[in-house]
């Protein structure tokens, strides 16, 4: 298994950030196996959506209906305003996503990214961990 750490700078609003060609140069000289991205963070998560097309705003907008950030909702309340929210959210969007890798290409779709997910505002900088396993 090979592995290599990415350090994300999210900034001080809720975002996402397209990690997919990070991704794809780090399994570039591999053979078959598969990719699992990891963001080790309690307030963040991984999608494999489209980008670039309103879909990452759809998402943070969803994100923001299904979690919103009223601090009378949620019993975590330390941090930035609606930070309970930030919390709830791996349970709805994984901390992780595995994807397939043959002849040292990621098997995704047309329009498919992997992208992190953050809603935090109060932790500007995220790690984010890639682990290939060749098959």
């Amino acid at each position: 298994m090979r592995t290599e750490t990415l350090t994300i700078s999210t900034g001080a609003t809720s975002t996402v950030v397209d990690l997919t060609r990070d991704a794809a140069r780090f399994v570039a000289t591999a053979t078959d196996g598969l990719l699992n991205v990891f963001v080790p963070h309690a307030t963040a998560g991984i999608a494999i959506i489209e980008t670039g097309a309103g879909s990452d705003t759809d998402l943070l907008d969803a994100i923001e209906r299904i979690l919103p950030r009223d601090d009378s909702l949620y019993r975590h309340r330390h941090g930035a305003p609606g930070h309970g929210a930030d919390h709830v959210l791996p349970a709805w969007l994984s901390p992780s996503a595995v994807v397939p890798v043959v002849d040292g290409r990621l098997q995704l779709g047309t329009w498919q990214s992997i992208v992190l997910v953050d809603t935090n505002v109060d932790n500007p900088v995220r790690r984010v961990i890639l682990s290939f396993i060749e098959g």
